[in-house]
């Protein structure tokens, strides 16, 4: 059946939409009073940022939005003396950024950095808030990045740092210590610079195993330091640990360090969210245990720890600790609830609903199990398993796998999982080697030579849904987006017949053309999880699925943004010109106006419509 006139089922569709429209709050920043905060939410189909006062006796007041440019907003932050909001905006919905400053009140709105041609990365704050950091990566491959101090006033950038793939994580209070992040995919490493001396120091040895995403400054808690500068860097790292905690790293003068030190040590958890109040005698912790979230607070001082116990959701989506230490600000959402704001008194662990929430429909929604299960080399992973509510016996099922490879499945608020579900197909989300929030070894599990690897836990994922009954063996789909969407081209081409249908949205198809065409800082970073595009050409080539297209028999969907300059749409054009030439049953839906992320709720629902009516099809569900 023609694409154009296959039906999807009224039901699910009408959920789905009903679920996209169920906008959600998040990437909350607070003034520096405790009184107002800022936040980005897609309640009017676009993300966009909004500002209110934070309630008062739980009564949510209403947001007002502040305009400042007609793209997308990716992130909000507000300035240590509270006159500034800085914006970054995902340019045309594409990949590339823009930063903008704007008054809390939507006067003064003016773009700091970035264009259609020129990405600029929005960096932090420093503690005066009189200037903000803005990054501006390379635009040709070997030209260095470099990070600016931004005026927000004038719109003036002063050269901060110069470097291959840096960032700027942190400033000092006097903004002499700077902390820069820099290397490729996991193997990420954090140096201090002394503006003063013009000295740069690891903040930990390297090279080292592991990797450091994410460093803070902040003084030194009473007795430590050297005497001189009484600096502490509070570090998220597995750098030479089994799973990412953090450290605690001296600073002092002339590149002095004293002992590191693991703070908090956790087994069974790895540190997702950093985050410490202005003086450093507090830090937030955000906890990632098995795909759900636990929060901590630290006392730097007594070195004692505090769990917060209540969590209104199974996921935090962005945290912070408000700069004199009062106030915990996070975005919480479950596969029942969208994103929505809370906040917790440090003093009295007292939660809070900081933003209003949509209404939901009137349906059960899906609560997800997780699931355990063994890779065919004996790997242990796990996923999380929307059953069809009633269902008995084995019936029609989809494999969803998401991107990254680094990223995570969680029980999230997933509109599309939910409408899958509703339509009478079981979704079965796993967390295969290469997923974050399982240790250093497990992310690390899938590089290079690694990938075939990964495959086989793809098929080891399709042997658990059959020996569980979850699935018909000849009703189980494989879909995914950006890496999920390459794995699901490379098992319809590496393991033919083992899936009845396919969904690749935006995903590679040649792993040279994507090294070729992407943007060069994306390019640089990958070498490491990919392999390099040269020195690795033949492995490249043997793991494109695109070179066994002719392997490809079973209906295949391909969806891609047409502004897609991570995984360009060419990806995405030449799977579909070489099935066609082959005459395999291949379909195709380009986002127009979107990016690799789909930010826009028409684009999304567009999205669902098409994927539910391809899978009731091709998987005769009834």
């Amino acid at each position: 059946m023609p694409a154009g006139t296959r039906t999807a089922p009224t039901a699910a569709v009408d959920l789905a939409d009903a679920l996209v429209d169920a906008w959600g709050s998040w990437g909350p920043t607070v003034d520096p009073d405790c009184r107002r905060i800022a936040f980005v939410s897609d309640r009017s189909g676009t993300p966009c940022v909004w500002v209110h006062d934070l309630p008062v006796d739980g009564a949510a007041p209403a947001p007002v939005r502040l305009h400042v440019s007609e793209d997308p907003v990716v992130a909000v932050s507000w300035s240590a003396d509270g006159a500034w909001l800085a914006v970054c905006a995902a340019t045309d919905g594409g990949v590339r950024t823009q930063v903008w400053v704007v008054r809390p009140d939507g006067s003064g709105a003016r773009l700091l950095a970035g264009s259609r041609a020129q990405h600029a990365e929005l960096g932090p704050w420093t503690r005066s808030g009189h200037r903000v950091v803005v990054t501006m990566p390379a635009e040709e491959a070997g030209e260095p990045t470099t990070c600016y101090l931004a005026d927000p006033a004038t719109g003036v950038l002063t050269a901060l740092a110069t470097g291959e793939l840096i960032s700027v994580l942190d400033l000092s209070v006097d903004q002499e210590h700077v902390v820069l992040k820099d290397g490729q995919r996991g193997r990420q490493f954090c140096v201090v610079v002394d503006r003063d001396a013009d000295e740069d120091h690891p903040l930990l040895p390297y090279p080292a195993t592991g990797s450091t995403d994410r460093a803070i400054i902040r003084p030194a808690p009473a007795g430590e330091g050297d005497g001189g500068t009484g600096l502490v860097a509070y570090v998220a790292t597995d750098a030479g640990l089994p799973r990412r905690q953090v450290v605690a790293v001296p600073l002092g003068e002339r590149g002095w360090r004293g002992q590191a030190g693991v703070l908090a040590p956790r087994e069974d958890a790895e540190l997702e969210g950093l985050d410490a109040d202005d003086a450093g005698r507090l830090l937030l912790l955000v906890w990632n245990v098995a795909g759900t979230s636990e929060l901590q607070l630290y006392d730097t001082r007594a070195q004692e720890l505090r769990p917060v116990p209540g969590l209104p959701g199974s996921v935090v989506s962005g945290a912070l600790l408000s700069r004199d230490g009062s106030l915990v600000l996070l975005a919480v959402e479950g596969p029942r609830r969208p994103r929505e704001l809370w906040s917790v008194d440090v003093a009295t662990l007292r939660w809070s609903r900081v933003t209003d929430v949509p209404a939901l429909p009137d349906v059960v929604l899906v609560e997800p199990s997780l699931e355990h299960l063994v890779g065919r080399d004996g790997l242990p992973l796990t996923g999380w398993l929307y059953r069809v509510p009633g269902q008995r016996g084995p019936g029609p099922a989809v494999l969803s796998l998401h991107g990254g490879p680094e990223a995570q499945e969680r029980p999230t608020f997933n509109p599309q999982h939910q409408a899958v579900v509703a339509a009478g197909i079981a979704v079965f989300a796993p967390n295969i080697r290469g997923s974050s929030g399982f240790g250093r070894a497990f992310v690390h599990a899938d590089d290079v030579h690694g990938r075939r690897d990964a495959f086989d836990d793809v098929l080891a994922c399709r042997d658990h849904l059959l020996a569980t009954d979850v699935a018909d063996p000849g009703r189980i789909a494989v879909a995914g987006r950006s890496y999920g969407g390459y794995l699901t081209l490379a098992m319809l081409a590496f393991s033919p017949g083992v899936f009845t249908a396919g969904v690749d949205i935006c995903g590679m198809s040649d792993l040279h053309t994507f090294y070729r065409d992407t943007e060069p800082w994306i390019a640089a970073a990958a070498v490491t999880k990919y392999g390099h595009p040269e020195h690795d050409r033949t492995l490249l080539r043997a793991l494109s699925p695109l070179h066994a297209a002719a392997n490809i028999t079973v209906p295949l969907l391909v969806v891609h943004g047409e502004l897609d300059t991570n995984v360009p749409l060419g990806e995405a054009t030449q799977v579909v010109a070489a099935l066609r030439a082959l005459d395999r049953p291949v379909e195709y839906l380009q986002l127009d106006g979107e990016g690799h992320e789909y930010r826009r709720a028409d684009s999304r629902k567009l999205l669902d419509e098409r994927l539910l009516g391809f899978l009731v099809e091709v998987l005769g569900v009834r």
